[in-house]
């Protein structure tokens, strides 16, 4: 069997795998591993402002531009109080976000990668993996590509497997789920042609999410912990449209664009989860792999091209400083967002005796 020396092997080309691979491929021999191709359809399809300034730093921004994202222009809220909150982007002095397309936006970062060097195996996944016998600064991996197995020497490993945490979980690194948040989702259609505006609705079981998709569509979400019997309730979209009539604030919203609900629906793990360790010798781990985010923080994508790209640097000059620096930066990344999403969840105290708020709001 021929063997291929390369030097980081990345499990996983969603954002994260992507974002740290396009940024390290033009200096050293990247590979990544594609299970299954970009869905069309997932949760997390916005990126916050602030990410114009990170795809500038990473030569993508007038690229991304030309991809035609929808601007994410509106925000309406109803947290914390009956009356709505308004955020514009005009207030903001990055500007607006966007909806994205996820599906041509993972794809596009993937062909990025390739121009800029990298290899994209598709229908491929990590067999096996032991520290090389003849270098023990690299891995002696098994991979198997479309079915047939191939060996490869990598002097990293990159777990950019989202929350599966694939690499680091066979490594023996506990991951620590920090709630229980699940969501349930549909997808439609708005029949006015009013774009770029989310809504944010709490309520006694939890809170709602919708924004606007490319093309006049429209995602609605619901979260609320798994062991709650609103979870039940809504895993599919008979109980979800039930509850959502409940909801008059966004229903009333959603009637103003003249909200059709389509066939499409999911239903998937939202909770925050950390692994215990980020790095290790000759291996990193980026993006959900890494620390996923509540979704009610909205950064989501925006962490996983951030900490691929601070992946690859690390990478790029890889020693024991290096993944000190690494490790410490995503520690302050981590406190950060738990201290914001503490807040956040603190400003809502309307049903404080409830299960979801009581597990969320001090009392």
């Amino acid at each position: 069997m021929t063997k291929l020396k390369i030097d980081a092997l990345v499990l996983g080309a969603g954002p994260a795998g992507s974002a740290f691979a396009l940024n390290l491929a033009p200096f050293q021999r990247v590979v990544m591993l594609e299970a299954s191709p970009p869905a069309a359809m997932r949760i997390g399809e916005s990126l916050p402002a602030a990410t114009g300034k990170l795809l500038a730093d990473m030569g993508l921004y007038e690229a991304f531009l030309q991809q035609g994202h929808q601007a994410a222009n509106l925000n309406i809220s109803y947290w914390g109080s009956d009356m709505a909150t308004e955020q514009d982007a005009m207030r903001n002095l990055d500007g607006h976000g966007w909806y994205l397309d996820r599906h041509r936006f993972d794809c596009w970062l993937q062909d990025v990668a390739q121009e800029r060097g990298a290899a994209l195996l598709r229908q491929s996944k990590l067999v096996s993996f032991a520290p090389a016998k003849s270098n023990p600064e690299y891995w002696d991996t098994v991979i198997a590509v479309q079915g047939k197995p191939v060996q490869v020497e990598t002097r990293m490993l990159i777990d950019a497997s989202g929350r599966k945490s694939l690499l680091t979980r066979q490594l023996g690194i506990a991951r620590k789920a920090m709630d229980k948040l699940v969501c349930s989702w549909l997808v439609g259609r708005d029949t006015d042609n009013t774009a770029g505006s989310s809504h944010i609705s709490a309520e006694a079981g939890g809170w709602w999410y919708s924004s606007s998709l490319p093309g006049q569509g429209r995602i609605v979400a619901f979260y609320t912990d798994a062991d709650l019997p609103a979870a039940a309730a809504c895993n599919h979209q008979q109980g979800l449209l039930q509850r959502l009539k409940r909801n008059t604030q966004l229903s009333a919203c959603l009637d103003e664009h003249g909200f059709v609900p389509g066939q499409q629906h999911g239903y998937c793990a939202a909770h925050t989860a950390a692994l215990e360790q980020f790095a290790g010798p000759n291996w990193l781990a980026v993006g959900d792999a890494a620390l996923s985010f509540d979704p009610l923080s909205s950064q989501g994508i925006f962490n996983a091209l951030y900490t691929g790209l601070a992946a690859a640097e690390a990478a790029s000059h890889y020693d024991a400083d290096a993944q000190a620096a690494y490790v410490a930066e995503l520690a302050s990344i981590k406190a950060a967002y738990l201290h914001h999403l503490n807040i956040w969840y603190q400003q809502e105290q309307r049903w404080a005796d409830q299960s979801f708020w009581q597990r969320r709001v001090a009392t």
